[in-house]
This record gives C-alpha cells, sequence and structure tokens, in this order.
C-alpha cells in the first residue's frame, strides 16, 4: 500500500535526484564552455574514411561545420559501390531505391527529407528544406516536386549491380537485414569547425528490400541525429526501427548535457535498446561528439567502425560493443 510515509520517502528521494541532476547539469554547463577551437570530423563506417577528406578540405579552410557535414556525406551519396547510401543503394522490395536524410546545423535548424526518389543527394535537399521552407520534413512526391523546384535533377538511382543483388534477393524474397552488412550502413557525420560550431548530417537509402514507403530512424530528428551547439551532438546507425523507438541520438545528447561523457552517453543509449527491446538479431551504433571535441562509440555487436579526423589525420577506429 502507498502510505504517506511512503509518499514523502518518495518524494524526498525523488527531489534529490533533481537537485543532484541540477548540480550535474551546472557543472557540465562550466565544462562545456571550454569548447574546442580544433576543427575535426567523426563518421559512420568505412565510407566514413573518404567522406572525412571531403568534409576536411572545407574544414581546414576555415569553412563551417554545415558545409562541411553536407559536402562530406555527398560523397558517399555519389558512389554507386555504396549500396545503402544515394545512387546504388539496393531498393525496397518493389525494385525502388528510396532515399532518407536530414541535417542540423549549429543554430538548432534541421531539415529532412523521407522516401524520396531519382535525386542522387538528398541531403543537399535536406539542407533546402531547411533554408528556404519553413518546415522541417518534406516526403515523397511531395520532396521530390520540391527538389525539381530548387533545380535539382532527376536521375535513375538504380545501379545494374544492385539490380542484380535485388534480382537474386526476389528468388526467396527473405527479409533479413544482415548485421554489418558488408561493413557499412547509413552514414552519419558529425563536423567541428574553427569556431567551435557543430553540425551533422545523415543519410541512406535504408533497409535493404524493405516494404515500399518504410522509412527508418535516419531522417527523424533526434533519432538518426540531434545537435545541440551547447553541448554535443549524435549519430546513429544500424536498424533503424530501434533508434525510432528509443529516440536514441537525442538521447545521447541530452546525457551529454546531464553531465556524461560521450562514450558513456553512447554506452547508456545502447543499454537502453538492450534494456527494452528484442536486440539480438539487430545492430546499432552510436557515435557522439562533445563540445571539447571528446568522441564516443558504441554498438550492439562488435563490427562498428568509424571515421576521425583531426590535424589532417584521418584513420579508422573499432567501436567497442556490448556483445563482445
Amino acid at each position: 500500500m502507498n502510505t504517506r510515509r511512503t509518499f514523502l520517502k518518495n518524494g524526498v528521494a525523488v527531489t534529490a535526484g533533481l537537485a543532484m541532476s541540477t548540480m550535474s547539469c551546472s557543472g557540465n554547463r562550466k565544462e562545456q564552455k571550454k569548447r574546442s577551437k580544433k576543427p575535426k570530423v567523426i563518421s559512420t563506417w568505412n565510407h566514413g574514411i573518404p567522406a572525412n577528406e571531403a568534409a576536411w578540405e572545407i574544414l581546414s579552410n576555415q569553412g563551417t561545420a554545415l558545409d562541411a557535414a553536407e559536402k562530406g556525406v555527398m560523397v558517399v551519396e555519389a558512389d554507386p559501390k555504396s549500396t545503402s547510401v544515394g545512387y546504388g543503394g539496393l531498393p525496397d522490395r518493389d525494385g525502388n531505391v528510396t532515399l532518407d536524410a536530414c541535417i542540423m546545423d549549429h543554430l538548432g535548424n534541421a531539415g529532412s527529407v523521407s522516401f524520396l526518389q531519382s535525386i542522387k543527394h538528398p541531403i543537399s535537399v535536406a539542407r533546402k528544406v531547411m533554408e528556404e521552407t519553413p518546415h522541417v520534413m518534406l516526403v515523397g512526391d511531395g520532396a521530390l516536386e520540391f527538389a525539381l523546384s530548387q533545380g535539382f535533377q532527376k536521375e535513375e538511382l538504380l545501379t545494374e549491380e544492385s539490380k542484380k543483388q535485388w534480382e537474386k534477393w526476389k528468388v526467396e524474397s527473405e527479409y533479413m537485414p544482415a548485421i554489418n552488412s558488408e561493413n557499412h550502413d547509413t552514414i552519419g557525420m558529425i563536423c567541428q569547425d574553427q569556431d567551435g560550431n557543430l553540425s551533422g548530417s545523415c543519410t541512406t537509402s535504408g533497409a535493404a528490400y524493405k516494404m515500399y514507403g518504410r522509412v527508418g530512424d535516419s531522417p527523424i530528428i533526434g533519432a538518426g541525429l540531434y545537435v545541440d551547439n551547447d553541448h554535443g551532438a549524435a549519430v546513429a546507425t544500424g536498424m533503424g526501427e530501434l533508434m525510432l523507438k528509443t529516440l536514441g541520438s537525442f538521447l545521447v545528447v541530452e546525457l551529454i548535457r546531464q553531465g556524461a561523457s560521450a562514450q558513456e552517453a553512447c554506452e547508456a543509449a545502447i543499454q537502453r535498446i538492450v534494456d527494452k527491446l528484442d536486440y539480438k538479431s539487430f545492430q546499432v551504433g552510436y557515435l557522439a561528439m562533445d563540445k571539447a571535441g571528446n568522441t564516443g562509440a558504441y554498438a550492439i555487436h562488435p563490427g562498428f567502425n568509424y571515421a576521425e579526423m583531426i590535424d589532417g589525420n584521418n584513420q579508422l577506429i573499432d567501436s567497442r560493443s556490448f556483445i563482445k
């Protein structure tokens, strides 16, 4: 029975917890004033290496984090060998290549497109949504119509190689996404420029052979990407349904705001999935950077890696994981 004594006891505990949280946040705000002034870029998976190079070219020439975050992932969107992003992406079960992307700047502005077809660079359309409309997200035919009005050209995105893989899949038509398929997936990128400002981007062709109309976490602000310039930024990769159910990128940044390190925050977000969802058959990876330029990465399964570039040095790093 919930007696008055129990109620008062619980109330004291909650109040104490709130006080500790407030103290933690206050202390963290002081720490976040020590912002990094050294440009840095991090991005998910092997294809983060060439993406970082493109982003670094902008950052090293006094460019903005936003420009770097856009131009960096465009390299992967245009690569037909990257079958999980942009041109050459594997189609849905009906043979349609549908793209999702979002972008977010240091001021908290955001743009997103989802279920976009026939446009090679959805990240650039997402930026146009952010800068040229009063909206955050456009989808489907509306996103395509907007892209065409902004001067983007329609292109065939299904390459012969991806078409062959789709036709092979149709023989059994079994939807079973492989963990760490081809050692890459969605590309998420976080950039910090010489002014210490953070911006991020996320772009994907989604899960191969998904149902027509399916949308994952990548275009959703707070799931696939979140930026809070006072504290940090995070991106996600892997099976989008799990990030959608936990708003993982927002959770990572919120934990950083409350005083966790970037690494601790990524681990806590994975633990939330482990505690709440059926996780063993799926991969999820989080990548984060705090305001001071410290990074964190964590995944459910081994195999997730990310590219980090600072001082002109670009390296691929293996993330730690919950399952060893």
